[in-house]
């Protein structure tokens, strides 16, 4: 018994002491002179690893306060500088762009046989290809146009027709909205609604709740990759793996070989994915040299999935949140879409420039959420100099987006909900340049302008039509406190949706 139980944890052991050799041989740092500082002495071997798995909000303060506007961190051995100061971000995110312009290179893609694939983690003239053609095809099909428009009130009909039938009642509509805004991706991508109950389409939600729950998780471990391959699973990697995998052999492999199939050469392509095998079948018979690929298209499949479901509907959830706590701009949003729009249609686009207090509110959520607190990271290529420190060939940049939107300097009062910062004097909308959510430079959220439509269109139609009311008449307000993982979510509550109608 004794010599079982010891041999069920010899195999443990040793890759645990392989790993421990490994990190020890790579933390014998070799960094630069004239790095930012460290903001806390790093332990070794780990470094400040330990203090990045968490909620890591308050400690990037911390940690801001106590080295600057650029400070240093010790990653297992990787040194990664984090950049806060909107003008600093600007600074090396706009003009020095050609120093930083590939992504880190993160261990999610290695299991995923996808580094240098897709948009996210492709690299030099293969990423510049894929996000040219996306932009391009997205264009195509009315991204941020009417075309586009028509596709999204599909689903926000949908939404006010089941919010309605909650007659008052408290729901969490967190995965409604996830479904909604899903399958705005899906009539984008792959030309398709479903119904909410269709048993393929709830498997597809399920992976990507997991995809999206577990992402951090997978991210954290890149320097120490070697712990994935020990028994169990701590950092729930391998349920990322597992969630991440049947996306791409379930979905985006399934609809790339049926649009294949379909494929007409004289037929303009319906969705995405038709139109980049028309692209790549172009450029393929033509001779061209090409880097648009079958294996590029399903990274991007999935990455259309996972940031454009999360994003839209947690702003969403949050803004909702916030209404809550703050009745008196719920009434103030309804009282100008009912002198500018009306009750009897639901708000269009063209009705966007008059709703000038409901867009300076969805701004107003996007600061105050701040729901990706640090932008994409990414890889130093060539060794460069800012503001007398050394940024070195490697390294790997952090923009801390959080202390671009709760900067004192520029905000004034940065820990209020005040939608009139968005406003002039005269009434005018303010177009605010430090508000960066979808971050800033070359590699700037893709699909920016689909994700300000859907917002509009969704939440205008939302506020018409209905009160966000408590749960319960306690005085007992959900929390505005988030929780922490690929993104800041609100923690699940109930709220109550009461017909504006029934009101009058």
């Amino acid at each position: 018994m004794d010599i079982a139980i010891s041999a069920s944890w010899l195999l443990p052991l040793i890759l645990t002491g392989i790993a421990a050799l490994l990190l020890w041989t790579k933390s014998k740092r070799n960094f630069p002179d004239k790095i930012p500082p460290f903001p806390s002495q790093p332990w070794p071997i780990l470094g400040h690893f330990w203090e990045i798995r968490s909620n890591s909000r308050d400690k990037m303060k911390a940690w801001r306060k106590a080295a600057g506007d650029i400070y240093s961190l010790d990653i297992g051995g990787e040194l990664h500088i984090l950049v806060n100061d909107y003008n600093l971000i600007k600074e090396i995110w706009v003009k020095h762009a050609d120093y930083i312009v590939n992504s880190k290179q993160s261990f999610a893609a290695e299991i995923l046989a996808e580094s240098n694939k897709g948009i996210m983690t492709a690299r030099d003239n293969n990423w510049k290809e894929q996000r040219t053609t996306s932009l391009s095809i997205l264009r195509l099909f009315g991204m941020g146009k009417n075309v586009m428009a028509e596709k999204i009130q599909e689903e926000v009909s949908y939404v006010l027709e089941k919010l309605g039938s909650f007659k008052g009642q408290p729901e969490d509509v967190r995965l409604l909205l996830n479904v909604c805004v899903s399958n705005v991706i899906c009539s984008v991508a792959v030309g398709q609604r479903f119904e909410h109950d269709d048993p393929y389409f709830v498997r597809f939600m399920i992976l990507l709740r997991d995809a999206l729950k577990y992402n951090r998780s997978v991210a954290i471990l890149t320097p120490f990759k070697y712990l994935y391959y020990l028994p169990g699973d701590l950092f729930h990697a391998k349920k990322w793996t597992k969630a991440s995998t049947e996306i791409n052999e379930r979905f985006g492999k399934v609809y790339i070989n049926k649009l294949k199939q379909a494929f007409k050469e004289n037929e303009d392509p319906e969705n995405f994915v038709a139109a980049y095998i028309k692209e790549m079948k172009k450029l393929n018979d033509n001779g061209a040299d090409t880097n648009l690929s079958e294996e590029n298209l399903v990274a991007i499949i999935r990455l259309l999935f996972l940031a454009g479901t999360e994003t839209i509907s947690t702003t969403i959830l949050w803004c909702l949140l916030y209404m809550l706590h703050y009745p008196e701009v719920q009434e103030k949003v309804y009282r100008e879409i009912e002198a500018h729009v009306g009750i009897e249609r639901i708000p269009n686009m063209f009705d966007k420039p008059k709703l000038v207090y409901l867009n300076a509110v969805i701004m107003e959520t996007q600061r105050f959420a701040s729901l990706i607190p640090v932008g994409i990271m990414r890889e130093v290529s060539d060794t460069f100099e800012l503001g007398g420190f050394t940024l070195p060939k490697g390294s790997i940049l952090w923009p801390v987006l959080d202390s671009v939107h709760y900067e004192k300097k520029i905000w004034g009062d940065p820990e209020n909900f005040r939608p009139e910062r968005f406003i002039d004097a005269n009434g005018v909308f303010i177009h605010r340049e430090e508000l960066i959510p979808f971050c800033i430079g070359r590699r700037m959220c893709l699909g920016m302008a689909l994700a300000r439509m859907e917002l509009f269109l969704f939440l205008s139609a939302m506020f018409q039509r209905f009160k966000f009311e408590p749960a319960d008449n306690s005085g007992i307000l959900p929390t505005l406190k988030e929780s922490f993982g690929t993104s800041c979510v609100p923690q699940p509550y109930k709220i109550k949706f009461t017909s504006r109608r029934g009101l009058v």
